[in-house]
Formats: C-alpha cells, structure tokens, sequence
C-alpha cells in the first residue's frame, strides 16, 4: 500500500468532493480516498499492484479538476 497525494486547482464548490471520491472509490486498487477541500488536495491509499499514482490522477483530471505538478 502507498499512499499518493495530488495537488489541485482550488476546489470551488463542496460537491466536487463527492464527485472524486466516487470516482476514485469505484478504481480497483484505491482503498482509501480523500478530498480535503479546504487545501485543495486529495490523498488516496493505493495498491501499486492494482493501480499507479498516474492512472489515479488521469481519473482526477478526467473529471475536469487539473492535478498541478
């Protein structure tokens, strides 16, 4: 288990929250994911041999919230 973190753009409205942990919840090999609004950032725990910190974050990024590097 690794635990990932990614940097977003600031979050605007307290769905949006809602909206990727659903979407991060529902990848194999996610366990854990959060949101934290207030700093714009979501942490997720991952199985490395299920899933990479990148496909994780094409998922955030697919849902229309840019992850900054």
């Amino acid at each position: 288990m690794k635990t990932v973190k990614f940097q977003l753009e600031p979050l605007t409205c307290p769905s949006c929250i809602n909206k990727i942990e659903k979407a991060l919840g529902k990848m194999n090999g996610v366990t854990d994911a959060k949101v934290l609004f207030n700093s714009s950032k979501v942490k997720a725990t991952i199985d490395e041999g299920q899933v990479t910190a990148d496909e994780v974050e094409r998922t955030i990024e697919k849902l229309g919230y840019p992850v900054q590097k």
